[in-house]
């Protein structure tokens, strides 16, 4: 039986193992499973590949750095970007892809309008490095925003009204707000977002987190990551099958 699944810790929050129950049942796929293997640490990767059927697996928070020095080999993006989201198992190898990327971009830039030319980036982990590279691509200027002191980002008490105007795109890749902590949001000053901003979140569950909510408020144009994970479920799922 064929065998695909999913590392990270914790996966209460987990799209993929549904996403794929319901494609594999959908596409008539018989002998074939999606598992999630919830490991409270990336060392334990190893118990994970004893399933000798297991082709494929995507890599979610917090191991999407942490698993790259366990690969046998990674692809030019996840050199570049330093994050792998999507592992191909091939003669008992691991190979390292990041679908982050595709799936961000694609998702992201239906809704950018003229004036989304700046961007804060929240959080600082493997997700991040993805909407790094794609809005580095689409030339936008980016300052990324840290609950800790890092050399590269702002903290989060930096952020005021001057930094929220010039600022009109806002991305959370940060995990705060994921179900069921559906109370909590990033702190960032809510009382300066416009009409003229756009807040992505790349969680998807719940569909409008508390981030979303208060950019609704606000008139912001929102977005939530289900598009995202969809795009990049079907990236892996191509991989994985090549």
């Amino acid at each position: 039986m064929q065998s695909f699944g999913l590392i990270g810790y914790p996966l209460s929050h987990s799209f993929s193992k549904k996403y794929f129950d319901e494609k594999f049942a959908k596409e008539g796929w018989h002998d074939i499973v999606f598992n999630n293997y919830s490991i409270e640490h990336i060392d334990l990767l190893h118990e994970v590949l004893q399933n000798k059927n297991l082709l494929g697996l995507a890599v979610t928070i917090p191991y999407k750095k942490s698993v790259i020095p366990l690969l046998n080999g990674v692809d030019a993006l996840v050199r570049e970007i330093e994050a792998c989201n999507c592992i191909k198992i091939y003669d008992g190898k691991l190979f390292g892809f990041n679908t982050d990327i595709i799936g961000f971009e694609e998702s992201f830039v239906r809704n950018l309008l003229p004036q989304h030319k700046q961007a804060l980036i929240l959080g600082t982990g493997g997700a991040a490095a993805a909407v790094e590279f794609v809005l580095k691509k689409l030339n936008i200027k980016y300052q990324f925003v840290s609950r800790n002191t890092i050399s590269n980002a702002l903290m989060y008490s930096d952020l005021n009204e001057e930094m929220m105007n010039e600022n009109q795109i806002i991305i959370n890749t940060s995990p705060v707000g994921t179900y069921p902590n559906v109370d909590e949001s990033p702190a960032i000053p809510y009382q300066f977002i416009t009409p003229q901003h756009y807040l992505f979140d790349l969680i998807y569950n719940p569909a409008e987190t508390k981030f979303l909510q208060e950019g609704k408020l606000k008139g912001a144009v929102i977005k939530n990551g289900y598009e995202m994970l969809v795009l990049q479920a079907e990236e892996n799922w191509k991989i994985w099958n090549s």
